[in-house]
């Protein structure tokens, strides 16, 4: 287990500094010089004198290696110094942890949102499979795949918001306010996850130690309940956190038409209006959490595989 965790760490580690210094590369990879952008991104003012040009170069270290360049600025990103924004003027910072925290609140209710709905589903179907049910269950979550985000979205303000105006069609001021672009984002979850656990139930089910189980004077119900539901809800947790890393980044679309000040919509503007800053800060976020996430969820598969593996010896 310590060699798994060394691993799965070091890996996280790489992960996160290879895309943090493709996402440092940014402004020498755009239009214009990249020594003025950089210079932009931490001196106060649009204008920079020609003749002091050299001295804040020197003086910012510019001048020094692309590695040297390079770590400095991780070792600034992470003690919260991202620079500052070319449209605001404010430091990144300010504007990246509020919208992290916005679209944290959003992508957790969406997925809590699907595994409620998933849960019941996938075990119903995994329990009775090639049954009525089991067909319609398939049938209708399959159906949600093919349901983009950008054509549902509409599709819940024109009925939600304008026809039974009953919820906002925008904004972020209340619970009121998350149900619509929550509701969007995790009709696709609901797809994946009520798949996997029928999937996982339906291997559980075939399993030996339900048999035994019933030799054990333990009833139908007891033997579901204690050893084929808990060993079909294992892959959840990994799948789990991959639509959450994927959600971090992925719910540019949703936050767009809601007008959700989140992460999605943060960096949406920031390309825009090519605030170098602002998406470098938004991107290496992203990507650490994300990354940081997966690699969680690896540890609690782990975890979970071994405790129900033990349970049912």
């Amino acid at each position: 287990m310590l060699q798994f965790i060394t691993k799965r760490t070091a890996t996280l580690v790489a992960a996160v500094v290879v895309s943090s210094f493709a996402v440092f590369l940014i402004p020498y990879f755009t239009p214009g010089d990249p020594v003025r952008k950089i210079i932009r991104s931490r001196v106060a003012g649009d204008a920079v004198d020609e003749s002091a040009v050299q001295g804040l170069s020197e003086s910012l270290g510019l001048n020094d290696p692309l590695a040297v360049q390079y770590f400095r600025w991780l070792g600034d990103f992470f003690s919260g110094d991202m620079g500052l924004s070319f449209v605001s003027r404010t430091p990144v910072a300010e504007q990246v942890l509020p919208a992290l925290s916005v679209t944290l609140s959003l992508v957790t209710m969406a997925l809590v949102l699907a595994a409620a709905v998933s849960l019941p589903l996938g075990i119903l179907a995994g329990l009775r499979p090639g049954s009525t049910a089991d067909k319609a269950i398939t049938g209708v979550t399959q159906a949600l795949i093919a349901m983009p985000e950008y054509w549902v979205a509409p599709v819940l303000v024109l009925v939600f918001a304008l026809k039974l105006s009953v919820l906002p069609t925008a904004g972020w001021n209340d619970l009121s306010s998350a149900v619509l672009p929550a509701l969007t984002l995790a009709l696709r979850p609901i797809s994946f996850f009520t798949s996997a656990v029928r999937a996982g139930i339906i291997d559980a089910t075939a399993a030996d130690h339900v048999p035994a189980a019933r030799a054990r004077g333990l009833s139908q119900g007891q033997a579901i309940l204690r050893h084929v539901v808990p060993n079909g809800l294992v892959p959840l947790s990994t799948l789990f956190a991959v639509w959450f890393a994927g959600l971090l980044g992925g719910s540019v679309i949703v936050e767009v038409i809601f007008a959700v000040p989140g992460m999605g919509r943060l960096l949406f503007d920031a390309v825009v209006n090519s605030d170098i800053p602002l998406a470098q800060g938004g991107v290496v976020v992203v990507v650490a959490l994300a990354v940081g996430v997966t690699t969680l969820a690896d540890f609690v598969h782990r975890f979970l595989s071994r405790t129900v593996g033990a349970s049912l010896a």
